[in-house]
């Protein structure tokens, strides 16, 4: 039994150290290629060369390879990583701001999301497979994350109780303008958007 015991605390101990530091340095990698590659792709275009990456994330060509075999691989990645960070920025907004500020700050995050990102709209609707589980993610992520914001807006008594996150996700897509445009025309239109929403809001119930 004892050298049984001995032999399931080595192995636990060897399972526990090297293949954390492996996880660790491949998600650095990971996370330096995806930041790199968004910035490129937004100034350079889907076709810059992987040098042109590989150079702003500090890594060699042969790290970008083994995580993203193909171009098409790299592309879904990095947008998935952009939605993941746009979906994400509303918990903080949440937590700082008053429910209609927050809603307000996150539909403006969410326009600069589209702005930036249309540069990948002919690379994702180009009939690749690669890029088939796409919108359901973006809306797998946004959805729930604007109908909560909109839900705890309305319970305030700040906005109106009737709005559809993905009607208002459409909308604001369809008013914003490139990232070119410094966001000044699609900045104003969210603003206007937010104070339709206030038209007929509720004042929550005494408790």
């Amino acid at each position: 039994m004892s050298e049984d015991t001995t032999g399931e605390a080595g192995t636990g101990a060897a399972e526990r150290q090297p293949p954390k530091r492996i996880r660790a340095d491949a998600r650095r990698s990971t996370d330096a290629l995806l930041t790199a590659a968004a910035e490129v792709f937004m100034t350079s275009g889907v076709d810059a060369p992987v040098r042109e990456i590989t150079t702003k994330a500090g890594v060699g060509a042969g790290t970008l390879y083994r995580h993203f075999p193909q171009r098409s691989d790299l592309i879904a990645a990095v947008f998935r990583h952009e939605v993941d960070a746009c979906a994400d920025a509303a918990s903080s907004l949440a937590a700082r701001h008053a429910p209609v500020e927050a809603l307000a700050g996150w539909l403006q995050r969410f326009a600069v999301f589209i702005g930036t990102k249309r540069g990948l709209s002919a690379a994702l609707h180009s009939g690749d497979p690669a890029y088939d589980t796409l919108p359901g993610y973006f809306q797998q992520r946004f959805v729930p994350v604007l109908g909560a914001l909109l839900d705890t807006a309305a319970r305030a008594g700040e906005i109106r109780s009737d709005a559809d996150p993905e009607d208002l996700l459409r909308a604001t897509a369809n008013m914003t303008l490139p990232a070119q445009d410094d966001h000044g025309h699609t900045g104003r239109m969210v603003a206007l958007l937010i104070d339709g929403l206030r038209y007929r809001a509720h004042t929550p119930e005494a408790r």
